[in-house]
């Protein structure tokens, strides 16, 4: 299935979330299965598969990592090879990501044998500079984050001057591999993000 297509988005990197949403809700209302209560038995299934079809489209373009992904299959005719490779760029926040959370596991983990209502105090204020610390990380990420988005907003020119699709050089036109690279960036500060904010909600427990 081709979601840019199924939603009327011509092929690219970035998508403005706003216009993604405006486009998608009149072309979702049209097929909602409410609009067609007085359908036929096969009428109705159609119109259960066509909403059900452009939910996942939406779902998958408002999502970057998503999107990404379905572009270099698109593109590609296939999944992109060894996308669990750290990309460039991103080494110091891995490290610093995985230092930061192995720290704050093994706090939480002293923490659950503190019973004395004293070193509770402490362990309370301890979980407060953790946290501090978790956010300020978050920080960074959100830094990279804004980066990635910017290239990838810049990249759309690339995708509006291509070859049409079905074209033998589209591909040649286009920068499938550092799409590749974002792709995988865009993967990591997904992972990362989860991982702070899982630590900061165990932290407030």
């Amino acid at each position: 299935m081709d979601s840019f297509s199924l939603l009327n988005e011509p092929r690219r990197p970035w998508l403005d979330s706003d216009a993604l949403r405006a486009r998608f809700l009149p072309l979702s209302a049209g097929a909602h299965p409410d609009r067609v209560h007085s359908e036929g038995e096969a009428g109705k299934l159609a119109a259960n598969h066509r909403y059900a079809e452009l939910n996942a489209a939406y779902n998958c373009l408002r999502e970057p990592r998503d999107r990404l992904l379905h572009l270099l299959e698109l593109e590609l005719g296939a999944k992109p090879s060894d996308i669990q490779r750290i990309p460039p760029g991103t080494m110091d926040l891995f490290v610093e990501v995985g230092q930061l959370c192995r720290d704050v596991d093994g706090f939480l983990t002293e923490k659950t044998g503190v019973t004395s209502p004293l070193l509770k105090v402490k362990i309370f204020e301890l979980g407060m500079e953790w946290t501090d610390r978790l956010n300020e990380l978050q920080k960074k990420i959100n830094a990279k984050r804004a980066e990635l988005n910017a290239e990838l907003r810049s990249l759309n020119a690339r995708w509006e001057s291509a070859p049409p699709v079905g074209d033998p050089a589209r591909p040649a036109a286009l920068p499938l591999e550092r799409l590749e690279q974002l792709y995988r960036v865009c993967s990591y500060i997904a992972r990362w993000s989860e991982q702070i904010q899982e630590r900061v909600v165990q932290l407030a427990m």
